[in-house]
Parts: C-alpha cells; structure tokens; sequence
C-alpha cells in the first residue's frame, strides 16, 4: 500500500478519536471545528489530512504558508501563529486571522481592500512567553477591534495541568461579555490543544487547533 495512503488512513483514525474524546467530553464533535496544526509538516501530510476528512490547515508562520499554499489549493488556512507587522500585506491569503493580539494590527488589517476575519488572542494563562492581551484589557479591545476588522471571537493556549479548564473558562466569559458590550454574537472560541482538548470542550471550545494528536509530537528539529 502506498505511503500517502497509510498516512491517510492513520490521520482518518486519529480523527475518529478525537471526535470520540470530544463527546466523551461532553462535546459534540459536528459542531466543533477542527483545525489542524500544519507546523513544519510536509504539503504531502497537509494533503492526506485534507483526503482524511480535514478541511481546516493552522500554519504558525506567514512564509511556511505561502510556501504550502500552491501545493495544497482546497485547504482553508488559518494563521495560528503571531502576526508581525511587516507581514499583513500577506494576510488576505487567509481564511481566518487567529491570532490577533494588538490595536495596532488590527488598524492595518483594515486598510486592507480584502481583510479576513480574526480573533482576539488573549493570554488567559498570564505568562510571559505566550503571545495575546491580558484579560483585563480583553473586553475593551476587542470592542475596539471590532470597528476595525470583523472580529469572530476569541483564541487562547490555556494555562496548564489544573489550571487548563478555569482558564478557558475566563476565555469563554470573555467572550460572553463582549457579545453583550457588542450586541451581537462571536461565534468562535478557538481554544483547546492535543493536550487539554477535553477541557475546552467542557469550557466551550467552537474550535480546536489539534497537531500532535494528529502528526505525532515535533522533533527538536522541527521546532
């Protein structure tokens, strides 16, 4: 059998497992949308997640993306990684922008003729290595953002261990008082990895961005 077919057929497994842990969480797997998490995998491997069910491909970096783009023309892609500035004139390329995280990129997002959706990434863990608004200025910027660009929700890598769910908790909350400062819905809250999807899912979870569960964990190499 050839590779790329096993490699379907693995990744189609794996899919099913993941939408047995989300209902196992209490979740229902047709309602929340998988995103797979593309870093550094090859556009072969992008294309056998695509054949086995996949639609969604999270790419960490511009360039990686632009690159893969050609290779693989039916996926729909989501930058899930930071946004710098001197990259935004690449953003339209995307489906959907999850990583937002300042005013002022979502000032130059809307000069843009064709701006994607986004999402606000807030840093609901509270530690200094990881990208997004402290949650205490959560609510006032995304009312801001969403004068400048459509904004569809909310994105978060959760806190760890015990930690995880209350933090997509806060995400969620979030969320919910900006609908209601807003008047209208934001359907996404993209939160929930390989390692903690249950507790996004009993958080509220809309969207996962899901790589090792699927690829197998990143090398040195790779990272």
């Amino acid at each position: 059998m050839p590779e790329a077919e096993l490699d379907v057929q693995a990744i189609a497994e794996r899919v099913r497992q993941v939408r047995r842990r989300v209902e196992m969480a209490g979740g229902d797997p047709d309602a929340i949308e998988i995103v797979a998490a593309t870093k550094r995998q090859p556009p072969a491997i992008c294309r056998a997640a695509l054949a086995a069910g996949l639609t969604a491909l999270g790419e960490n970096r511009v360039q990686e993306a632009l690159a893969k783009m050609p290779e693989v023309p039916d996926a729909s892609w989501h930058l899930i990684g930071n946004l710098q500035s001197n990259k935004v004139k690449h953003a339209s390329r995307f489906q959907l922008l999850q990583s937002l995280d300042s005013l002022r990129l979502a000032e130059a997002l809307g000069q843009l003729s064709a701006a994607p959706p986004g999402l606000l990434q807030v840093n609901v863990a509270r530690e200094p290595q990881k990208h997004g608004v402290l949650p205490e200025v959560a609510v006032a910027t995304a009312v801001a953002m969403a004068e400048l660009i459509e904004l569809r929700g909310f994105m978060a890598m959760g806190a760890g261990g015990a930690l995880a769910q209350p933090s997509f908790q806060e995400l969620r909350r979030l969320r919910d008082e900006t609908e209601q400062r807003l008047g209208r819905p934001l359907p996404v809250l993209s939160m929930g990895m390989s390692g903690d999807l249950e507790a996004a899912v009993r958080a509220g979870s809309t969207m996962l961005r899901l790589g090792a569960v699927f690829f197998g964990p990143r090398s040195l190499e790779q990272r």
